[in-house]
């Protein structure tokens, strides 16, 4: 059976689907199968997006017509039939998962009074413990606009929490845990002693989650939906951002601009085409407010000469078209209502980041029952490498500031606390493209590589170590300027811990000022890679894949130890195979001959190290395999680090794993340097590079804090 929690309210637009989404990610670091189930659905005409953002959770695995029980029409023509069905449905979820999220139905039109007592029965009915959320804003309709709404008072929060537990009781339904949501930050302890004190004992932990104003606010693309409008310019991918507010520009444009909000929506009469430019100047300024977009309200089209002055302006601030009228346009703004969706990764960071900070995942889980997995899936990795990273927080440098998918990686790395960072670029620059993009980088640092104070520190500093090669102070100050080797030389004189960088340059660009400036460890000749190989049930080492083309013995045996200590660090206990075509004494040849050389090296300069080799890769992990090619081997059938004798050998390997067996490859990650460097893929996807600066800070912490098998 199931660990299952069902997730409900006591009245619409409590936020319910910020803690679902948190409770989702702590159970998917506890456990590796983990499902999600809507007993109600929210509506037959349109496709439930919170549900849809769960299932596109990683760690979910379910399709969207398998997580749906009863419609709003089901349940009122016949609540039993309906409760029946529920649970039938259930249970084939529930056969499919260690651990299922249930999310309560949402108080649509249809619902009623008695919705939250529906919602417990199915709780009783379903054998889940509930996990109460209550709305820390007043309910207003359509008066709460922009997700704006008066706090309560804690007396209210204890008022409502009384009458919520009552229907609770009355349905027999077993309270897990409570959460008040968008409380007020200043009466949040307050609050939670009220609720507290209705709750009546101490085994129900209560939690509270302040309130965030991005996390309300609607998106550009919910105000697109709201007035049925149509992109007519602009960038898209800038659909994403928050709206703070709204502008009615139905004046001239002297009057207008004083008006102009930070993230403000402008609606402006279509006909009114000297406003429209006025506010894109304004907007392209700097001088004023940026703005999140524009709607043009009323059935006029832009004129060509118009349209061509746009388009030549270059503006990628989104223009939307709507044949309503000003006084409906504005309303429909007005009451957009925010919606956590994948597609907004501000509204999905925060998110997160509230529900970690906040609420106690750890004893969540307990409480569910849930002991320590005897497996690592990806996800739990992952979190492990964030949870890491987070208890000695690292500075991080990142060189590449003009690319948006670094910026994108820096908000998420920013807004879950994994570390410290400098981004590399213009300031106003970045932070006017962060703006466009609604992502925050507040908390970051961003440095122009043209800096003249640090240009001439880092001009001495390249004059003094490259003064073997003739450099002069003058090729050094241009040098500098290179953004790989301004952050390389952050992180040589401690201003960074580390740097991530490689989106935009190649490899070679990356690490050649590594090479000049960081230089190898103490008694490590070569610099190598490896890739961490998250599989679905442990996590393996793999190098070199991306460094060395054809290494000797010697160097291969630095791969093997280099390998290990990388392992060692990420808490992987390291059991290495010398991989080969043949295994012990079977083969000959040159190719073998080099990798039992390899082994021999190694043993002689580690011999703590349990290394085995010349080994064939099945020899290495099937312990049936093992039993026959090499009886008695403490790393045969067992091995956790595979060093290849080549970098073809090895590349193809990582990626025939990856695309074949579902395998997450985290890296490459460098190792062998002084300090962290790390190289980005060209295609690095945004989660790519946030594990990448994960990896890179927990190798700045130092030495490994222990090791699990």
């Amino acid at each position: 059976m199931a660990h299952s929690i069902l997730i409900t309210s006591a009245e619409g637009h409590s936020g319910k689907s910020t803690i679902a989404l948190g409770v989702l990610e702590a159970l998917s670091h506890a456990t590796a199968r983990v499902g999600v189930f809507r007993p109600i659905a929210r509506s037959t005409v349109e496709r439930d997006y919170v549900l849809e953002m769960l299932l596109d959770h990683d760690g979910v695995d379910l399709s969207y017509d398998d997580c749906i029980g009863v419609t709003y029409e089901d349940m009122h023509a016949d609540p039993d039939a309906a409760l029946a069905r529920i649970v039938e449905r259930y249970k084939t979820v529930e056969a499919r998962c260690e651990a299922v999220v249930i999310l309560g139905s949402d108080y649509t039109d249809v619902g009623s009074p008695a919705e939250l007592g529906y919602n417990a029965r199915v709780a009783a009915n379903l054998g889940a413990p509930v996990l109460l959320v209550l709305g820390g804003r007043a309910q207003q309709g359509q008066s709460e606009q922009l997700g704006v709404s008066d706090p309560r008072t804690p007396e209210e929060m204890g008022q409502i929490a009384t009458l919520a537990l009552a229907e609770l009781r009355a349905a027999r339904a077993e309270l897990l845990a409570v959460v008040a949501n968008r409380v007020a930050p200043e009466s949040a302890e307050q609050a939670v002693a009220a609720i507290r004190a209705a709750v009546r004992t101490t085994d129900v932990p209560v939690w509270a989650l302040p309130e965030d104003r991005f996390l309300v606010a609607p998106s550009v693309r919910g105000v697109l939906r709201s007035v049925d409008g149509v992109l007519v310019k602009g960038d898209q991918e800038l659909l994403t951002r928050e709206v703070l507010g709204v502008v009615v520009a139905g004046m001239s444009m002297v009057n207008v601009l004083p008006r102009l909000t930070e993230s403000a929506v402008i609606v402006i009469p279509a006909d009114r085409t000297e406003v429209l430019l006025a506010t894109l100047l304004a907007h392209a300024s700097g001088t004023f407010p940026s703005l999140a977009g524009v709607v043009l309200n009323g059935p006029f089209p832009l004129p060509d000469d118009i349209d061509r002055l746009i388009d030549g302006l270059g503006s990628s601030l989104p223009i939307i078209a709507t044949d309503r009228g000003t006084y409906d346009t504005a309303v429909r703004i007005m009451n957009t209502r925010g919606r956590l969706a994948a597609d907004s990764q501000r509204r999905y960071d925060t998110a997160l980041a509230l529900f970690e900070k906040h609420v106690d995942g750890a004893e969540l889980t307990r409480l569910l029952g849930l002991a320590r997995p005897s497996v690592v899936t990806p996800l739990m990795f992952e979190y492990g490498l964030v949870e890491r990273a987070r208890e000695n927080r690292r500075r991080i440098v990142l060189p590449e500031g003009d690319d948006d998918r670094i910026l994108r990686a820096a908000a998420t790395v920013l807004a879950r606390g994994i570390a410290d960072l400098v981004i590399l670029g213009e300031e106003a620059e970045v932070r006017g493209r962060a703006l466009e993009l609604g992502i925050d980088l507040a908390r970051a640092q961003i440095v122009s590589p043209f800096d003249a104070v640090l240009g001439a520190r880092f001009a001495e500093e390249y004059t003094r170590l490259r003064a073997h090669k003739g450099m002069t102070l003058e090729r050094a100050a241009d040098t500098v300027t290179d953004p790989s080797y301004f952050g390389t030389l952050m992180v040589h004189l401690g201003l960074a811990d580390g740097m991530v960088s490689g989106a935009a340059h190649t490899t070679a660009h990356t690490i050649r000022p590594a090479f000049e400036i960081i230089k190898t460890q103490p008694g490590v000749s070569v610099v190598s890679s490896v890739f961490l190989m998250a599989l679905a049930d442990r996590v393996l080492v793999y190098g070199d894949c991306a460094v060395i083309p054809d290494p000797t013995a010697p160097q291969l045996a630095d791969i093997a130890i280099s390998s290990a200590a990388t392992a060692d660090r990420f808490g992987i206990v390291p059991r290495v195979a010398m991989l080969s075509y043949s295994t012990g004494e079977s083969g000959s040849g040159a190719d073998v001959e080099k990798v039992r050389e390899a082994t021999a090296l190694v043993r002689e300069r580690a011999p703590e190290l349990l290394v085995e080799g010349p080994i064939q890769y099945d020899a290495a992990t099937d312990a049936a395999v093992a039993s026959k090619k090499m009886p008695g081997s403490a790393v045969a059938g067992r091995a956790t680090v595979f060093v290849f004798p080549d970098l073809n050998t090895g590349n193809n390997t990582y990626k025939a794993v990856q695309r074949s067996a579902g395998a997450v490859a985290i890296g490459p990650v460098l190792q062998g340097l002084n300090k962290p460097i790390n190289d980005l893929s060209r295609g690095a996807l945004v989660d790519d590079i946030v594990n990448t600066i994960t990896i890179t800070a927990i190798q700045a912490q130092g030495e490994p804090q222990g090791t699990a098998s």
